[in-house]
C-alpha cells in the first residue's frame, strides 16, 4: 500500500479505514527515485510500491530506490533532488550516506511566481485567544518579569535574584506572575563595538527586553564592560521606569547590595504585573516561532507540513509565522523566493544566503555540513534533503519579508528571520524578534524551552510519541499511518496553539525548561 504526500505543498493523506492496513513505506512524489519505510523493513519484504523488495533491511525514517539510479546521476524526493548517487544503485537498495552525497547544484530562483493574497477567514469565523494587551498595543501569551544581564560577569547576581522569587517563596501572593526570568549568557565583554557581533547581542538583550511576554524588567551589568548598558538604551530606544530599571554591580556597591537592590525593584514592580489580566484577543496579536530540531526522514512528512498547514492558519486569521535557522533552508531557498511579495524580498533572502557562504568560509566550514547524526541515524542524508523537509514548516503563504537575526518583527504574515541552524540560538533569535510563541517539530526528541515564549513539542512519529510521551505535547505520526491528513493534523495544532497562548501549560513549561535556552548568536572575534 502507498501513500502520496508532498510536503513542499502539503496535500491530504485519506484517513486509513478500519479495514485497511497502514503503508509499510510511502512514496511522496510520482517524480522521486525512492520511497521512505514507514516501518523498519526486512530484506525482501513487500514495500507495496511499484512491487519493489528491499535487497537489505531499510530502518524505518531511511530511503530505498524504486528503480536503478546510475552513479552521478541526481537522486530525487519531494519531486525534488536531494544528492548524486556516489555510485550505481539498484532497485531496492538503501539509498543513505554510503551511496548518496552532495554535489555542484545550480538552483533557479524565480521571483514571487507563487506569490497569492492570504484567504480572508469569513466574517464572524475569526479566532481569538486570552492574552494581556500590552501598552504598546501588543499582546503577550504569558506574564513574566526578567532579568536582562548585559555581559557574563553579571550572570551570578541575575541567577540569585530570581531563584529568590522562583523558589524562595518571593512570588507568594503573586499568582499571575509566571516567573522571574534571568537571561544570562556568556559574552558581552571583549568585543568590537562596530561588528556584527555587538549588534546581534544588543538587538536580542533589547529584543527580549521588550517582548510582550515579559512586563517588568531589570537590566544588571557589572559596569566596566563594553557592552554598556546606557548606549543599548539609547541604540534601541529604551527609557529606564516603573517597570524597566537598570543597575551596575559596580555602581551599586558589589554583589549582596545589587541582589538586595534589584529584588527591591521587582518586588515594586509585582502588584501592578501581578494585576495585568487575560482579555480576548485577535490571533494579530500571535507572532508564532516555527522550528525543527532532531529532526528525521518523517519530520518533512508530518509534523512539518501540518505545522505548515497551520501556520497558514495562523496567517490567515492575521497573526504571524516565522520560519528561520538559514543553513537548514539551504538547497530549499527557491521554494521561498517563488513565494516572496516583491522582488526585494525574493533578493534579500538571497543576500542572507550569500553571507552565508561568506561567513561558512571564514569558519572553514561549509553549508553542505548538516545533517547531524542525529539527523542522519533518524533517515536524513543530504542538506538538500533536510531543508526540503524543514521549509514545509512554512506552509505556503506569501512571504512578506526577510529579517536579520533578532530584529524587530514588524510585519504581519509569513516571514523569514535569518538565524543559526542551531535550535537555541534560532530561536533566541525569533524570541527576541516579538515571538510569543514557539511551535518546535522533532523527530528525535528534543526537549528544551524557551522562556519566556511557552513552547510546543510536536512528534513527527508515533513510537517516539510514545517514549517521550512526558515532553512531546502533540502527535503527527497519525499522518504516517493515515489515521489523519496533514489538513486534521494542522487543524488541531492550531487549536493546540490557542489553547497555550491562552494559558494551559506547555510540557516543557512543566518541567521548568527554558533558563538554559537563552543563546545569543555569538559572531565575530573575542579580544
Amino acid at each position: 500500500m502507498s501513500a502520496t504526500i508532498d510536503p513542499v505543498a502539503p496535500s491530504s493523506v485519506a484517513p486509513a479505514s478500519a479495514a485497511a492496513r497502514p503503508p509499510v513505506a510511502i512514496l511522496l512524489n510520482p517524480a522521486d527515485d525512492v520511497a521512505v519505510a514507514c516501518v523498519e523493513l526486512a530484506a525482501g519484504q513487500d514495500s507495496g510500491i511499484n512491487g519493489v523488495r528491499p535487497l537489505t533491511a531499510v530502518p524505518r525514517g531511511h530511503k530505498f530506490a524504486l528503480h536503478p539510479i546510475a552513479a552521478g546521476k541526481p537522486v530525487m524526493k519531494y519531486g525534488q533532488m536531494i544528492g548524486f548517487a556516489r555510485q550505481d544503485i539498484a532497485a531496492g537498495e538503501h539509498v543513505h550516506t554510503q551511496n548518496l552525497a552532495m554535489g555542484e547544484t545550480a538552483l533557479q530562483h524565480e521571483f514571487c511566481v507563487d506569490a497569492r493574497d492570504p484567504v480572508p477567514v469569513p466574517a464572524g469565523q475569526e479566532a481569538s485567544f486570552m492574552g494581556y494587551l500590552r501598552p504598546d498595543g501588543r499582546v503577550g501569551t504569558r506574564n513574566y518579569i526578567a532579568i536582562v544581564s548585559s555581559v557574563n560577569c553579571s550572570a551570578t547576581v541575575s541567577r540569585a535574584v530570581a531563584d529568590h522569587f522562583n523558589n524562595k517563596g518571593g512570588l507568594d501572593g503573586f499568582p499571575n506572575v509566571d516567573g522571574v526570568i534571568a537571561l544570562t549568557h556568556g559574552g558581552g565583554c571583549a568585543m568590537n563595538t562596530k561588528a556584527e557581533g555587538y549588534r546581534f547581542l544588543t538587538r536580542v538583550l533589547a529584543g527580549y527586553a521588550t517582548n510582550p511576554n515579559v512586563a517588568g524588567v531589570v537590566m544588571i551589568g557589572l559596569g566596566c564592560e563594553t557592552n554598556q548598558i546606557p548606549a543599548i538604551l539609547e541604540a534601541h530606544g529604551l527609557r529606564e521606569g516603573e517597570f524597566f530599571r537598570t543597575m551596575t554591580i559596580q555602581n551599586t556597591g558589589g554583589t549582596r547590595a545589587t541582589i538586595a537592590a534589584a529584588r527591591e525593584a521587582i518586588e515594586a514592580m509585582l502588584p501592578a504585573v501581578n494585576a495585568q489580566v487575560r482579555t480576548p484577543q485577535p490571533v494579530s496579536g500571535l507572532t508564532v516561532a516555527l522550528e525543527c530540531g532532531g529532526s528525521d526522514g518523517y519530520s518533512g512528512i508530518t509534523a512539518n507540513p501540518a505545522l505548515g498547514y497551520a501556520a497558514d492558519l495562523i496567517v490567515r486569521h492575521g497573526g504571524t509565522a516565522v520560519l528561520s535557522e538559514t543553513p537548514e533552508i539551504y538547497g530549499a531557498e527557491h521554494l521561498l523566493t517563488r513565494r516572496a511579495a516583491s522582488p526585494a524580498v525574493a533578493q534579500k533572502l538571497l543576500d542572507r544566503i550569500e553571507w552565508w557562504r561568506g561567513y561558512a568560509e571564514r569558519g572553514e566550514a561549509e553549508l553542505d555540513n548538516n545533517p547531524s547524526h542525529g539527523n542522519k541515524v533518524g533517515g536524513l542524508t543530504t542538506i538538500l534533503e533536510k531543508s526540503l523537509g524543514a521549509v514545509a514548516k512554512g506552509g505556503a503563504s506569501r512571504l512578506e519579508a526577510v529579517y536579520e537575526y533578532a530584529e524587530p518583527i514588524t510585519t504581519h504574515g509569513f516571514v523569514f528571520m535569518d538565524t543559526p541552524g542551531y535550535d537555541p540560538a534560532a530561536v533566541t533569535g525569533q524570541v527576541a524578534g516579538g515571538c510569543n510563541m514557539v511551535c518546535f517539530t522533532t523527530g528525535r526528541g528534543s526537549t528544551s524551552g524557551f522562556k519566556p515564549a511557552p513552547t510546543i513539542k510536536i512528534a513527527t512519529n508515533t513510537p517516539m510519541f510514545e517514549h517521550m510521551r512526558d515532553d512531546m505535547d502533540i502527535n503527527c505520526g497519525g499522518i504516517l499511518t493515515g489515521e489523519e491528513t496533514i489538513e486534521q493534523a494542522g487543524e488541531r495544532m492550531f487549536r493546540h496553539i490557542l489553547a497555550v497562548a491562552s494559558g494551559q501549560k506547555t510540557l516543557s513549561e512543566e518541567f521548568d525548561y527554558g533558563d538554559n535556552e537563552f543563546v545569543p548568536w555569538h559572531v565575530g572575534a573575542i579580544m
